[in-house]
């Protein structure tokens, strides 16, 4: 059965088929370091072995792809399991039903890679500010914001207004902002014009037609 030695790795003993579709599985002792990103294995525990004896295979977990059950592949293998290792598989037997679903889940757990879900790809205030604003701190204008893919886009709009407002010597501007709302904006096409109305011109009330 697996089991977590003193430095926080799990151990535990497998037979292995070293030499692929060979069909001869050898007893080793394996470790799973996470911290060095590696499954490996011995002849026997290292602590029986000679001071300074290396592994006799190494996989690293970035090549693995699944681990799954491979009882119907090895029907004559018992308790069998296979590691997908790019263009390799290694076939390896655990000591019984139990063992065999520990190791499996263990293996995929340490070589799971997590894709952030689009609400977990936030950005801070700070990040946010970078991108509205230009490289000299200058705000771009009006922007919105839209997750696509699990990353944030940021695009700015009514940017034909900013450029043109950009162009305008803000010091001689003398409008009021209804003003300036009314000069930058353009009447659509559900918007009525008033074609009849009064006005009081000095004093009498006098029709727009007749003016």
């Amino acid at each position: 059965m697996p089991y977590v030695d003193r430095q926080n790795r799990i151990c535990g003993f497998l037979d292995i088929e070293e030499n692929e579709n060979s069909g001869k599985f050898l007893r080793r002792y394996f470790i799973l370091d996470t911290l060095a990103d590696s499954l490996l294995w011995y002849m026997d525990n290292p602590q029986n072995l000679p001071s300074g004896a290396s592994h006799v295979g190494a996989l690293k977990l970035t090549y693995i792809s699944k681990v799954s059950d491979a009882t119907k592949q090895r029907p004559k293998a018992e308790y069998c399991f296979v590691i997908n290792a790019g263009m390799r598989k290694y076939f390896l037997q655990a000591n019984d039903q139990q063992d065999l679903v520990e190791w499996v889940n263990i293996l995929n757990k340490a070589t799971k890679i997590t894709v952030p879900k689009p609400a977990d790809v936030q950005l801070s205030t700070e990040n946010q500010n970078c991108l509205v604003e230009g490289p000299c701190g200058r705000k771009t204008g009006p922007y919105k914001t839209e997750i696509i893919g699990g990353v944030p886009i940021i695009t700015q709009t009514n940017q034909e207004g900013m450029e043109f407002l950009e162009g305008i010597d803000k010091n001689n501007l003398k409008h009021s902002h209804s003003q300036l709302t009314y000069f930058i904006g353009k009447p659509t096409s559900d918007q009525a014009v008033i074609k009849n109305g009064y006005c009081v011109k000095q004093g009498a009330v006098v029709s727009n037609r007749s003016m």
